[in-house]
């Protein structure tokens, strides 16, 4: 049985491997095992192109509550903040398109705790110092709307449904420019290990199409294109 210690080395090992791979490659990877669809929506976009998400998940949801008051909405949104597990990618529900569902300050709090990023299908704001921080976030949209007394976090670990996926926590994600993938955490070694193997696969045809080899004896040769 492994110690903790060596769980979590394995989940660091686990998630530097996922972070050297792209989305396009692990898609493949997955529609040929039969998960197709576990993309989200492609409206989720990254604050910035050049960020790129990789590591286990944490699943966080909410709802519009306009019974609250200023102080308990904060209160909620620390707590919130507080729980956010280190080496984890927060990802959120917010059953919402009004408010902004994370800002500079909650981005500042979330890299010290070294939680690796963020992905919201909802809002943001502060975009501009949340980049210079370099805190990965991808978000549906930008406003300078608040949850103050309007929006509170109802679940935190519990699954949630984002487009057609359900995500768990402890689930892996990859996120990069050209979308987010979500990974069951069963399949999870697998995808990883095969992916690694579509890589290498790759660089030999890349090598083969960039010394004259024609595409399609390239491809017969590789089954890759």
């Amino acid at each position: 049985m492994q110690s903790s210690l060596e769980a979590m080395g394995d989940s660091k090992k686990l998630h530097e491997r996922l972070e050297q791979c792209y989305t396009g490659a692990v898609y493949d990877v997955m529609r040929n095992m039969g998960y197709p669809d576990q993309l989200l929506p492609n409206n989720i976009r990254p604050m910035n192109l050049q960020d790129k998400i990789a590591g286990p998940v944490f699943t966080i949801a909410g709802h519009i509550d306009r019974t609250l008051d200023k102080t308990t909405s904060l209160l909620k949104w620390c707590e919130m903040l507080s729980k956010a597990p280190s080496g984890h990618v927060l990802i959120c529900q917010p059953n919402d398109d009004t408010v902004a569902h994370m800002g500079e300050l909650s981005a500042e709090t979330l890299v010290y705790k070294g939680v690796r990023g963020y992905i919201v299908d909802g809002g943001c704001r502060d975009s501009a110092f949340i980049e210079n921080i370099g805190f990965p976030v991808y978000c549906s949209y930008f406003t300078p709307r608040d949850v103050v007394a309007t929006w509170c976090t109802t679940e935190m670990g519990a699954s949630i449904v984002i487009g057609k996926v359900t995500i768990y926590t402890g689930d892996y994600v990859l996120a990069d420019r050209d979308g987010i993938i979500i990974i069951p955490k069963a399949i999870v070694h697998e995808v990883v290990e095969q992916t690694e193997e579509v890589l290498k696969t790759e660089n030999l045809l890349r090598k083969a199409i960039l010394s004259g080899v024609d595409p399609v004896d390239a491809y017969l040769e590789f089954r890759k294109f």
